[in-house]
């Protein structure tokens, strides 16, 4: 699909940050770009999984946040061997998202675009091609803001819907990306606590939208969700965006980013959870949950076998 230049509205909240995040993260913008220059993209990532495994030596309390993390997924510690081996790999993991993510905007557009892999990218396309949109129900596992940014560069209008504290560094970053390719849609960027019109209106222009549903708590009264069991816990998952893709005809897929060797990234997509043509024959209540039963699961599976890319510690 090939990016269209119109935007509707701001593509991302104003990049208001402080003098001091400002500069540190252009001096960790050039820093890795001379790196960059220096080791190219291979080296590069080697050198990036050693500054992580320096960070699991030195910071101990993430990596007893980890442990805790570790004991809630599987139900109990795994042997000490096992669990060096899985808090290194989250740090050297962590630490290559961290840098690709500051270096993407200077790869060039086709290259970027190269390190992401979609095997089954007909599924996405086959329900574009609708005219309503797609929602990929996402959770909060593996770097979705490296994900977002690839996809886009691939000629996709995303919008992705994040916590209105979202985080210095993607603001920066999304600036840096506008910046770079002004002649490309501009990713766009909503708030999770805001009212669903705009959400509403993306999925009639045909947008990919993009959340994580697995959430700690609703950020507003008004939001939709539906009280489930993962991990041998009860947690609340926001059924709201998923409730107003259904009512605009829009598919529903699941999908998992995962990180491969060298800055490759491969986005799966499990399953589809949903279509209207389903939806529009059931019960909207009883169907919503029985699909955020099978996204659940999912997530179950996924956590367990992917352990070092949960980014809730």
């Amino acid at each position: 699909m090939e990016a269209t230049a119109t935007n509707p509205g701001p593509s991302h909240p104003p990049a208001t940050l402080s003098l001091w995040e400002h500069l540190s993260f252009s001096g960790a913008h050039k820093l890795c770009g001379v790196l960059l220059l220096i080791f190219g993209l291979r080296g590069l990532f080697h050198l990036a999984r050693a500054f992580g495994t320096l960070e699991w030596l030195i910071n101990f309390k993430r990596r007893k946040r980890f442990h805790r993390a570790l004991a809630r997924v599987l139900g109990t510690l795994p042997p000490v061997a096992e669990r060096m081996r899985l808090t290194r790999d989250f740090f050297m993991q962590s630490r290559c998202d961290k840098v690709f993510y500051l270096i993407v905007v200077r790869l060039d557009r086709h290259q970027a675009a190269s390190l992401l892999s979609v095997p089954r990218l007909d599924l996405i396309d086959d329900a574009l091609s609708r005219g309503n949109g797609v929602y990929v129900a996402m959770s909060h596992h593996g770097p979705h803001h490296v994900l977002a940014i690839l996809m886009a560069l691939k000629g996709y209008r995303i919008v992705t819907v994040r916590d209105r504290n979202e985080s210095g560094l993607r603001r920066y970053m999304h600036d840096r990306f506008d910046r770079r390719y002004p002649d490309i849609a501009k990713l766009r960027v909503l708030f999770s606590d805001s009212y669903p019109r705009d959400i509403y209106r993306c999925f009639g222009e045909g947008y990919l939208v993009g959340s994580a549903m697995d959430v700690r708590r609703p950020r507003q009264p008004h939001q939709k969700t539906e009280p489930l069991t993962m991990f041998g816990e009860e947690q609340v998952f926001l059924s709201g965006p998923f409730r107003v893709a259904l009512r605009c005809g829009a598919s529903v897929l699941q999908g998992f980013v995962v990180p491969e060797r060298n800055f490759r990234y491969r986005l799966d997509i499990v399953e589809t959870l949903a279509d209207s043509a389903r939806a529009s024959s059931a019960n909207e209540k009883e169907f919503v949950a029985a699909a955020l039963q099978k996204y659940a699961k999912n997530v179950e599976s996924a956590v367990r076998a992917t352990l070092c890319l949960m980014t809730r510690v």
